[in-house]
């Protein structure tokens, strides 16, 4: 790996590193990676491009990304046409996202706490897509009930609200349980997960839609582009869990 940049911020030790045999680009956090490209910018993740797909079965036009990372889903989003409002608390995270992993210049940043930009915004959104860390935790005031009553506010009619997790396991319930909270408000919710796999991203999708195909890739990367189509479609649908199941 090359390390192209590296600096300590109050939200850890920050680097950007590029492969060798592939110009892969990989942004980490410590040990948490939190964005992943080919050199065009287009993400690795299975799950950004999960959530690519399910923002284009809503039809949204004006995205808010709360929580940059690498930026790749608002890099392909602007690409094909998409307005989109990026939400982030670490400036540096958007400097290395436009730097490193092709963020487009017009996407508008701005580096502020979610709920606050969203307790003070008044245009509405076709869909707001919450990714965004400490570690392996969405901070607590980022999954609220306030939080996510000031999320129904910004969104236009029929809009929806997109949750990356992080699932340790089959009885991690974290997506469950803000699963819930979204239907507690009136939403149809799903969850978007690969039931059975360990560490891996559940996505929890909150809109008025009652049928949702699979997701499918839309940008297809230049590097280890078979790997990330195998592990998107191993991806299925369940509905949230209300109860934790009981472990003899």
């Amino acid at each position: 790996m090359i390390t192209l940049a590296r600096r300590q911020t109050e939200f850890g030790d920050a680097r950007v590193v590029k492969s060798r045999s592939t110009g892969a680009v990989f942004y980490y956090h410590g040990n948490s990676c939190q964005s992943e490209a080919d050199h065009h910018g287009i993400s690795l993740a299975p799950y950004i491009h999960a959530i690519y797909d399910l923002l284009v079965q809503h039809q949204a036009q004006r995205i808010l990304m709360i929580g940059c990372g690498g930026g790749t889903l608002g890099t392909m989003l602007a690409r094909s046409g998409r307005s989109v409002v990026i939400v982030d608390d670490d400036p540096h995270a958007i400097t290395i996202a436009k730097r490193y992993f092709a963020l487009p210049f017009e996407v508008t940043c701005h580096v502020e706490d979610g709920l606050a930009f969203l307790e003070q915004n008044r245009k509405p959104f076709d869909a707001i897509v919450v990714d965004a860390f400490i570690e392996d935790r969405i901070p607590d005031h980022l999954c609220s009930g306030a939080f996510f009553r000031a999320a129904t506010r910004s969104l236009a009619a029929g809009g929806a609200i997109l949750v990356n997790t992080l699932a340790e396991h089959d009885f991690d319930f974290r997506a469950d349980q803000i699963a819930v909270r979204l239907s507690g408000i009136g939403f149809n919710t799903l969850v978007l997960d690969t039931t059975g796999l360990p560490k891996r991203n559940a996505i929890v999708v909150a809109s008025s839609a009652r049928h949702l195909a699979l997701p499918l890739v839309h940008f297809t990367p230049a590097v280890e582009a078979a790997e990330m189509q195998h592990d998107l479609k191993r991806m299925k649908f369940r509905k949230p869990r209300t109860n934790r199941p009981t472990v003899d």
